[in-house]
C-alpha cells in the first residue's frame, strides 16, 4: 500500500514538472519570436532582399539581432506609391 501511494506521488510530480518545462519552453520560443519580429531590415531601403548581400550599409549585421535598433535604418519609399501620391496631385490641381 505504501509502495503504490509513493509511485502515485513520484508520477504525479513527473506530470507537474513536464508540464512546467513545456509551459517555459513555449514562453521562451514565444519570447524569442517577439524579439526576432522586432528586426527592421525587411523594412529598410538598403536591404537588397539577396541572400548573397542583404544589406549594403551592415551585411554582417543584417537580418540578425544586431540588427534591431540599427542606426542607419531608413523607411523604404516605394516607388508605386510615390507615382500614385503625384498623380493624386494632379488631379487635385
Amino acid at each position: 500500500m505504501l509502495a503504490m501511494i509513493f509511485c502515485a506521488c513520484c508520477s504525479w510530480t513527473l506530470m507537474i514538472l513536464l508540464a512546467g518545462s513545456f509551459w517555459l519552453t513555449l514562453k521562451k520560443g514565444a519570447n524569442h519570436l517577439k524579439r526576432l519580429h522586432q528586426i527592421p531590415c525587411h523594412a529598410c531601403e538598403y536591404f537588397t532582399n539577396d541572400y548573397r548581400l542583404k544589406c549594403t550599409v551592415h551585411p554582417k549585421k543584417a537580418c540578425s539581432e544586431q540588427a534591431i535598433g540599427c542606426i542607419d535604418f531608413e523607411p523604404r519609399t516605394s516607388a508605386c506609391n510615390a507615382c500614385q501620391q503625384s498623380r493624386r496631385k494632379l488631379f487635385i490641381k
